[in-house]
C-alpha cells in the first residue's frame, strides 16, 4: 500500500522536510501540527505520514505498543520512496519518528536520496531508564543531522547529552527550559512553546542552507 502524506507548505519549496510521529500521538497531533506550521511559515514543504500501527489505531484497529524501531524501519524507507523527489530532502520526526529516521539515515545519505536528518525530541533512552542509551549508531553517523532538544527533555536532557559520544556530524539546538515535547514553562523561562517552535523554524532553515 503506498504511504498517506499530509503534505504542507510550498508546493515549489527548495527543501522538502519528511517526518514521522512519535509513538503515541498521531502525525496530526497538536505538537506535529504546531512544528508543522512553524516550518512551513520559514518557507519549508513538509510531508507527515503514519506508519501502519498508528494508521490502524486511527481506523479503530488494536491500540497495541508500537513495534519496535528497528522494524519500522522499511515503512521509513518506503515513505521516501512514495515521496515525489521535487525538491531535497530532509527526513526525521519527533521522537521515535525521529529515531527511526536516524538509523536508516546513513544510507539513504550515501544512496544520495536524503540531504539530512532532523530530530524533534530525540528518545536519547527510555523514560526513568538512563542507562539504557539509544546512542550506538549515532557515535559514527555521517549524515548532516540537526537535533531540536529541550534543555530539561526527562529522554535526554542537556546535562545526560553532553557526556555522550555523538559524531561530529550532529549539531545540538538546545530549547531552555524545554521538556520532550519541546516545551517551556514560560513562569519559569519566559519563553512559550511557540517562541521555541520559531526557534527552531529559524535554525532548521538556516542549518539546511548549508546541506
Amino acid at each position: 500500500m503506498a504511504t498517506q502524506f499530509l503534505i504542507d507548505g510550498r508546493q515549489d519549496a527548495p527543501v522538502t522536510i519528511l517526518l514521522a510521529h512519535g509513538a503515541g500521538a498521531p502525525m496530526d497531533s497538536g505538537a506535529m501540527t504546531a512544528v508543522t506550521e512553524a516550518l512551513a511559515a520559514e518557507g519549508f514543504r513538509v510531508a507527515r505520514f503514519e506508519f501502519a500501527y498508528m494508521a490502524a489505531r486511527r481506523e479503530g484497529g488494536s491500540k497495541r505498543p508500537p513495534p519496535k524501531a528497528e522494524r519500522l524501519q522499511d515503512e521509513y524507507r518506503q515513505a521516501i520512496g512514495d515521496l515525489d523527489g521535487k525538491s531535497k530532502l530532509v527526513i526525521g520526526g519527533k521522537s521515535m519518528g525521529g529515531r527511526v529516521a536516524s538509523m536508516i539515515a546513513d544510507q539513504e545519505f550515501a544512496d544520495g536520496r536524503i540531504a539530512g536528518l532532523l530530530c524533534l525530541g530525540y528518545p536519547f533512552h527510555p523514560p526513568a531508564k538512563p542507562d539504557k542509551l539509544r546512542t550506538a549508531h549515532l557515535s559514527d553517523l555521517k549524515t548532516p543531522t540537526l537535533i531540536c532538544q529541550g534543555t530539561r527533555d526527562p529522554l535526554g536532557s542537556e546535562e545526560e547529552v553532553k557526556g555522550y559520544d555523538l559524531s561530529d556530524a550532529i549539531e545540538l539546538l538546545w530549547l531552555p527550559d524545554g521538556d520532550h515535547d519541546l516545551k517551556p514553562r514560560k513562569t519559569v523561562s519566559g519563553y512559550s512553546a511557540d517562541d521555541h517552535l520559531k526557534t527552531v523554524a529559524a535554525h532548521v532553515k538556516s542549518w539546511s542552507a548549508r546541506l
